[in-house]
C-alpha cells in the first residue's frame, strides 16, 4: 500500500510565485553514474549534461480539483538532472530526474514522502530582498545565491557552453516530464507536469554557494544560465508506469 502511494497516484495541482533555476553544466561523464539505466543524459553538443537547482515559492499544494484552502504552501529546493527516456512505444521523453528536495515545512516532507520519490528533507529558507539584491540561502543546506534584479540587458554568465540565450532556454526547466525508477521491477514512473503562462526571465548571479554539489564531487561545476518565472498555474498528472526494456 504504501509504495503505491509513493508513485503519484492522483493529479496534484499548485501555484508558483515564483521559481528561480540555476542550470550548472558537466561534462557528461561527471552526471553518468547519477541517473539509473533506464536514462540517458540530455546533452548539448555531445558534450555537456546539465545539473539545475530550483528554488519554489509555491502556494496552494493539494489534490487536483480539491479547494483551495486545503492546500499547502512552502519553499521547495530541488536538485535535479536533464535527462530522457525512450518508452516501449519508441518515443523519446525528456525530462528531469530527481537527486534530492527539500522543504521549509516539516508537512510537505512528510506529505512528500508518501506520495513522491523525491526524497525530501526540511531545511531552513532565508530570502531577503536589499534594493536591487534578491539573497536566497539556507544554514542548515549550507547554500547561499545572490540575484541582481536591476533592469537592463542580462549577459549571458561567463564561460556558459551556449552562444544565446535562445539556446539556453532549451535547459531552462521545467520539463514536460520527470522519470523515476524502481530498478527490481525495470519499471520507469513518468509524471507529466502542464503548466500555463511559462515566460522565464533571464537573471544574473552575483555569487553562489551550493554544497550539494560538493557533496557529490562534482569537479568545477560552470553555471551555464539562470531565470525567473512568476504566476505560474502548473499541475502534475497522474504517474504511469512503463516497463523499460534494453
Amino acid at each position: 500500500m504504501f509504495k503505491f502511494l509513493k508513485n503519484h497516484p492522483f493529479a496534484v495541482e499548485a501555484f508558483f510565485e515564483s521559481s528561480v533555476v540555476l542550470t550548472f553544466a558537466l561534462p557528461k561523464e561527471q552526471l553518468k553514474s547519477l541517473i539509473p539505466e533506464c536514462l540517458e543524459l540530455d546533452t548539448f553538443n555531445d558534450k555537456w549534461a546539465f545539473l539545475a537547482i530550483a528554488m519554489m515559492q509555491t502556494k496552494g499544494l493539494r489534490p487536483k480539483g480539491f479547494p483551495y484552502f486545503m492546500g499547502n504552501d512552502f519553499f521547495l529546493t530541488g536538485y535535479r538532472l536533464f535527462v530522457r527516456y525512450t518508452n516501449n512505444a519508441g518515443k523519446r521523453l525528456r525530462g528531469l530526474y530527481i537527486l534530492k528536495s527539500e522543504t521549509n515545512k516539516k508537512r510537505m516532507e512528510l506529505m512528500g514522502n508518501i506520495f513522491t520519490h523525491y526524497n525530501y528533507t526540511t531545511t531552513d529558507i532565508i530570502q531577503t530582498n536589499k534594493g536591487c539584491i534578491k539573497e536566497i540561502k539556507s544554514t542548515q543546506s549550507n547554500f547561499n545565491i545572490k540575484i541582481d534584479n536591476s533592469e537592463g540587458e542580462i549577459a549571458l554568465p561567463k564561460n556558459s557552453p551556449f552562444a544565446d540565450w535562445k539556446e539556453a532556454r532549451r535547459f531552462a526547466g521545467p520539463l514536460p516530464f520527470t522519470f523515476t525508477y524502481d530498478l527490481g521491477r525495470k519499471e520507469v514512473l513518468i509524471i507529466k507536469g502542464v503548466r500555463q503562462n511559462w515566460t522565464p526571465k533571464p537573471i544574473e548571479i552575483i555569487n553562489y554557494h551550493i554544497s550539494f554539489f560538493e557533496s557529490l564531487s562534482l569537479e568545477k561545476p560552470i553555471l551555464a544560465n539562470a531565470f525567473i518565472i512568476t504566476d505560474v498555474p502548473y499541475y502534475w498528472e497522474k504517474g504511469k508506469k512503463d516497463i523499460w526494456k534494453k
